[in-house]
């Protein structure tokens, strides 16, 4: 992508009526823009951040068996009467709509009746189980009050999978090779070392869950912990754990802020047995599916990244979720050789399979070109200018460690291939 055809453009102040970072940053970066509170469009730099997260998302899934499906956001509220979650009072984030045709739906805020109601076309018998099945799509919750950026919105793209198992210790393999697929996103993601499963309450699904906390000062909740062990207790559950089942004791955890990146439930048979989701066992009897649920917000999480990772200069992106592996800032622009030349280099860059960003802009400063460059974080800047044409060597510099290297263009392509 060249930047002089990137509609987008960085500004030099953040937005004023911004207060969490992740989302000043983005929006100044250019890779969001705010409609409303809690409604964000994914720009194109945005967007590209949002598909690799999902992408590490779905290879993490698919490979503990998950199977991709996609359900509507219209909710018919007869099916969410079974079980007692179409009431305000019991559920206060519906969104609710009249139909001209008459009659009342709702947009899904999750899932679980929905995929609970089609499963039970495909079950029969415990030869159909277990299976899991998982959607990346849109959910709607009408929150009191949006805040912190992308992190807590009303429209958002969700990950949720939801399990199905015949016996409880088919669940429980599940629950805990889900809850390492988890781990192995947040470590790909570049946040696995601040991230935690947590002991936590289970809202609206059920009484327990676990959640994964990431540490973070920008967080809204606040996690005891115990780093050195691994444990964390969500502070709405500390009074009701026995922590010495946990392995600590209440002196040995420290509180924290963090932000959730993810949860995991047990839902049991709530579901299946409201909704009538049975099966055959051996002896021909009719049993309840047990059940359990997986959420991850990709827009969360990417939040969570700009947070925890950025600096002074601005965003620092994971190799693993930047929209460009190198941002390629080409100098002395008004140069025709040297242009020609920077734009071999691009040209041979994107032929060996390297995502480039370009800068190629040529009313700009080199001092903005490199402040904008470090605003918007890609991985690697390799500079090309005069200089470079004449001693052969690129300027490389690392984003997140602020290392330079100096590489020959034999050097640069076998390094970013």
């Amino acid at each position: 992508m060249r930047q002089t055809h990137l509609f987008t453009k960085t500004k030099k102040e953040a937005p004023g009526d911004e207060v969490a970072k992740n989302a000043q940053l983005l929006m100044q970066a250019g890779y969001i823009y705010k409609n409303m509170a809690g409604a964000y469009s994914f720009l194109p730099l945005g967007l590209r951040v949002i598909e690799k997260i999902n992408t590490v998302i779905r290879e993490e899934m698919d490979a503990i068996g998950g199977q991709e499906m996609h359900m509507p956001s219209l909710q018919d509220p007869a099916l969410w009467k079974q079980t007692d979650r179409w009431s305000d009072e019991n559920v206060d984030v519906w969104f609710k709509s009249e139909l001209q045709a008459g009659g009342e739906v709702g947009l899904a805020w999750t899932h679980e009746e929905v995929i609970t109601d089609i499963m039970r076309q495909y079950v029969s018998s415990y030869k159909d189980l277990p299976f899991f099945a998982y959607q990346i799509q849109t959910k709607f919750r009408n929150e009191m009050r949006a805040k912190s950026g992308i992190m807590r919105t009303r429209e958002f793209a969700m990950k949720d999978l939801y399990s199905f198992c015949a016996t409880p210790e088919q669940h429980e393999a599940f629950y805990e090779s889900c809850a390492d697929a988890y781990m192995k996103i947040f470590d790909r993601l570049g946040i696995g070392d601040k991230t935690y499963k947590t002991f936590a309450s289970g809202g609206a699904f059920t009484k327990f869950s676990h959640e994964f906390q990431t540490l973070a000062e920008a967080g809204e909740d606040v996690v005891y912990v115990n780093e050195e062990k691994g444990i964390a207790v969500n502070e709405e559950v500390l009074a009701e754990v026995d922590l010495s089942e946990l392995g600590v004791t209440k002196e040995e955890l420290e509180e924290r802020k963090s932000i959730e990146v993810g949860n995991i439930f047990s839902l049991g048979t709530k579901f299946s047995e409201a909704i009538g989701l049975t099966f055959k066992d051996e002896e021909g009897n009719d049993q309840p599916v047990i059940m359990g649920s997986y959420g991850i917000g990709p827009a969360r999480a990417m939040g969570t990244v700009v947070d925890l990772l950025s600096d002074e200069k601005g965003i620092v992106w994971p190799e693993s979720i930047a929209p460009y592996k190198v941002h390629l800032v080409g100098l002395n622009g008004d140069d025709a050789e040297v242009k020609d030349y920077a734009d071999g280099i691009y040209t041979a860059l994107k032929r060996r399979g390297v995502e480039v960003l370009y800068d190629d802009r040529t009313e700009v400063r080199p001092g903005q070109k490199f402040a904008d460059s470090d605003l918007l974080g890609m991985p690697y800047r390799v500079v090309v200018s005069r200089k470079t044409k004449e001693e052969g060597k690129f300027e490389v510099v690392t984003r997140a460690t602020g290392e330079v290297r100096y590489l020959s263009e034999e050097e640069l392509y076998t390094d970013f291939t």
